[in-house]
């Protein structure tokens, strides 16, 4: 079976996410073999394009990995998201839980880093600029790179990063 993880920017504006969707929709297309073993998708599920791919993926009748970084990671997302969060959750084949407490950075660079252990290649929604934090997009694709798991970058033309 074939892993893909994903990895992007949270806090698009709208008519980014839409062209985001669609390569996103795109990529997953060609990674499905019709008769063949179901992708798997492997996402922290957070508003962007972590959510976006785990619906594409179930779209495309893959399975969904779901990687919860912190036992307080849903009420740090938007309120606007929960509902989302809690439909793909439930949606996935697998959940993994990480043990911690908080939600915050350090939680979500453990959750990305436990999200690449289960995959085979990573998605990546990023503009090619450095991450704003720690354990941010950029990092995600580093680390990927630094483990020789193949990256594809998607930066759809006319996306922008407010």
């Amino acid at each position: 079976m074939t892993s893909v993880a994903i990895t992007g920017h949270r806090g698009l504006p709208a008519d980014t996410l839409a062209l985001v969707d669609r390569a996103l929709r795109a990529e997953v297309a060609l990674r499905v073999r019709p008769g063949g073993p179901p992708l798997i998708g492997v996402s922290c599920l957070a508003d962007g394009p972590d959510s976006l791919f785990a619906q594409a993926i179930l779209d495309a009748g893959g399975l969904l990995t779901a990687v919860v970084p912190a036992r307080r990671y849903r009420d740090s997302l938007p309120a606007s998201h929960h509902a989302d969060y809690d439909r793909l959750l439930a949606a996935a084949a697998l959940v993994i839980e990480l043990n911690r407490e908080e939600s915050n950075s350090r939680a979500h660079q453990a959750g990305s880093l436990r999200m690449l252990d289960e995959a085979a290649e990573l998605l990546a929604v990023w503009d090619g600029r450095p991450a704003r934090g720690p354990g941010g997009t950029a990092d995600v694709v580093a680390t990927a790179h630094e483990r020789g798991i193949p990256v594809t970058v998607l930066w759809p033309r006319g996306a922008r990063r407010p």
